[in-house]
């Protein structure tokens, strides 16, 4: 199955949003404007607790760029963990980074592991708890560019360009094709050394752009679009397929699963539902990092508990520039539901990019809540000739 760019919209989308029209003026009304991109993943079981799946999208486009932040950490975590099974290494063998002089520092240690010492599985721990972004660039780093994309596009991902690590100003496109030398070692032996790499690969030509003037690195404003061709980019439809194929991975073709062990699903999925006051090492400081920290499709972002009934959001989601994104497998364990719902939406009502002016808690994570609970409704009243075991899903979380 290659990256699939899903018609702009499914009547279906476009209906259950009309009738909720009043929830999401001026949206519905303008989005273009807001760049609005829906993709909902109904799921039917067969008798085999197969899933069989219908896909339905609102505006969804790969040509229509949306910067996607976080959500580049999701093919990450999935790299990280293949790479590490081709190597035979354990996820939690210690992982140690050489510094690149201009670029980033070494790391010889973590202070929030339990044994203090950095390692893939606690890195994407703070990826999926919190959205850390250190943690993301020191497995780019592991993963090398070259094989970061060319492994996203064997899988049928061509329009996706992993360029640059986040969070960090400064580096230039060309200081992050280099990345760092890495080295496992236990107990006193080295298991593997990778020097510094230099990635040579030439990226198919782009003319993305985002809003209409920015601050530059001076703080100066340039009063035209900012040129976004070099920038990460994934387009909606191969997030949400990135996501299938970690949730689903039997309901893929091998050539587009992650070559993953089940115990690598299982943590996943442990580390991607948790919640940050349910994680012991890493630790959070609950006021910032608060309950839905990273889960606005559905819960919106909102700092209180949620109701009773037991559902968990596998997701990954990301914000930047205006844009919030998030793709999520969401599961009701009381009420037998489950889908698949990723979506975008671009709020910077003055156009200018860099001046932190953004939307996000006044409309972002308001429209992401109201969309997750129209389709959690509609879900809820669904009828399903199978209902889902979903065991597989089920963690326990104290451990």
């Amino acid at each position: 199955m290659q990256s699939t760019n899903y018609p702009p919209s499914n009547s279906f989308l476009d209906t259950l949003l009309r009738a909720h029209l009043q929830e999401f003026t001026p949206i519905y009304n303008d989005t273009a404007r807001y760049r609005v991109q829906i993709i909902y993943t109904r799921i039917d079981r067969d008798a085999q607790n197969r899933p069989h799946f219908h896909d339905y999208s609102f505006r969804a486009d790969t040509s229509e760029y949306f910067y996607p932040a976080s959500t580049v950490k999701l093919p990450a975590v999935a790299l990280a963990l293949e790479k590490l099974n081709d190597l035979h290494i354990d996820r939690n063998t210690p992982m140690f980074t050489d510094s690149l002089p201009d670029i980033t520092p070494a790391v010889t240690s973590d202070s929030s592991a339990e044994n203090g010492l950095p390692s893939v599985a606690h890195y994407i721990k703070k990826i999926l708890l919190v959205s850390d972004n250190d943690a993301f660039n020191r497995l780019y780093e592991f993963i090398g560019q070259e094989s970061f994309n060319k492994s996203l596009w064997a899988k049928g991902y061509p329009n996706t360009q992993i360029r640059h690590r986040v969070g960090l100003g400064g580096i230039s496109t060309e200081g992050n094709r280099h990345t760092n030398a890495v080295s496992f070692r236990k107990d006193g032996q080295l298991l593997y050394q990778q020097p510094a790499l230099y990635s040579s690969m030439a990226f198919s030509p782009r003319h993305d752009q985002m809003g209409s003037a920015y601050y530059n690195d001076q703080h100066v404003l340039v009063n035209s679009p900012m040129d976004a061709s070099m920038k990460n980019r994934i387009p909606l439809a191969d997030l949400h397929q990135m996501l299938r194929s970690i949730i689903f991975p039997e309901a893929v073709t091998k050539t587009q699963r992650f070559r993953l062990r089940e115990s690598d699903y299982q943590f996943l999925y442990h580390w991607m539902s948790m919640q940050p006051e349910e994680s012991v090492y890493p630790s959070y400081d609950t006021a910032e990092y608060h309950h839905n920290y990273v889960k606005f499709l559905l819960f919106g972002g909102e700092k209180q508990q949620n109701e009773a009934t037991d559902i968990r959001i596998f997701n990954k989601p990301g914000w930047a520039y205006g844009f919030l994104t998030d793709a999520a497998y969401i599961v009701d364990f009381d009420n037998k539901v489950e889908f698949m719902l990723s979506a975008t939406i671009y709020v910077n009502s003055d156009g200018i990019l860099s001046d932190e002016h953004y939307q996000f808690e006044t409309t972002g994570e308001p429209f992401m809540k109201r969309l997750g609970t129209i389709i959690y409704q509609y879900e809820l009243q669904r009828k399903k000739e199978h209902l889902p075991d979903l065991s597989r899903f089920k963690m326990n979380y104290s451990k």
